[in-house]
């Protein structure tokens, strides 16, 4: 029996297709279903314990429950931060859907300051709905006897909450899950040196934007989120298996093209709903 993870979405906040938007993608994915795209969230499955855990509650929760839960029972959420893409389904878990009793919530110190402070959000806990478990980046927490996480603190805006991204550790490899980004320069000496001192075997990486026109009348530095073309540069043709996710609704990537295939040539790729790795 082996741990495992497996990539539930791959978009940004607001999917693909992302309402109000006409553009190509959008325009496609509304007239095939088969080209829409679930927001970014990552399950975790350790058969031999028979558990599973989801990191990043989306707004495609229902979906995205079922499709880990078919692997294993659902055993707690991890959260990153407090932006509309990857808390809002905690809202499932209440009493006007699944009524969860309990289930261990893993965030931060002030993301559990964020949810105990506001309504709805606070009636899960004070409820009983969730356990909220506290974790300071940097500290390392055993979900089971084969699988262990750490939060890692990263730039982002943080509104709200600050924001982390996760290091998923077994016995053999070593994951690193960071959808949401406003620079690498963070990561000292360089991000393949940070990735390569901690260990990591596989990189689930931010990829919102490919290049800084993709939104017209946008200032982006608003949003800053770190170029897919540039994190490409840093991490060409190395060792670790890097895959791109939290894909903006513009993203070339999202189809066939020279985008695409300039990335690919690179030695990495966009990762696809349904991605599955051995830990």
């Amino acid at each position: 029996m082996s741990v495992s993870a497996i990539l539930l979405g791959v978009a940004q906040d607001g999917g693909l297709p992302q309402p109000g938007c006409n553009c190509p993608n959008c325009a496609a994915a509304r007239a095939n279903p088969a080209l829409r795209q679930r927001v970014v969230s990552l399950g975790l499955v350790d058969e031999a314990a028979g558990r599973a855990w989801l990191i990043d509650a989306t707004p495609d929760f229902p979906a995205q429950y079922d499709a880990l839960t078919a692997r294993a029972p659902l055993a707690g959420v991890l959260l990153t931060h407090a932006h509309m893409g990857h808390y809002p389904g905690l809202l499932w878990l209440g009493p006007e859907a699944m009524n969860a009793r309990g289930l261990p919530l893993y965030a931060t110190p002030r993301m559990a300051a964020f949810l105990r402070a506001h309504a709805p959000w606070s009636g899960l806990a004070a409820g009983g709905h969730v356990t909220l478990v506290e974790i300071a980046p940097g500290q390392e927490v055993a979900l089971s006897p084969r699988l262990r996480v750490t939060p890692v603190a990263v730039p982002h805006r943080d509104e709200y909450s600050d924001t982390v991204a996760w290091l998923v550790r077994s016995p053999s490899r070593t994951l690193f899950y960071c959808p949401d980004i406003d620079h690498w320069r963070a990561f000292q000496p360089d991000l393949r040196a940070w990735l390569q001192r901690v260990g990591v075997d596989i990189a689930l990486l931010d990829a919102t934007f490919f290049s800084p026109d993709e939104l017209p009348g946008r200032d982006l530095t608003q949003i800053p989120h770190p170029l897919a073309r540039d994190t490409a540069s840093l991490l060409a043709d190395g060792d670790i298996e890097v895959a791109f996710i939290h894909l903006n609704h513009t993203n070339p990537l999202w189809r066939p093209g020279p985008e695409r295939a300039w990335i690919e040539a690179q030695g990495l790729r966009v990762g696809a709903q349904g991605d599955v790795w051995r830990l």
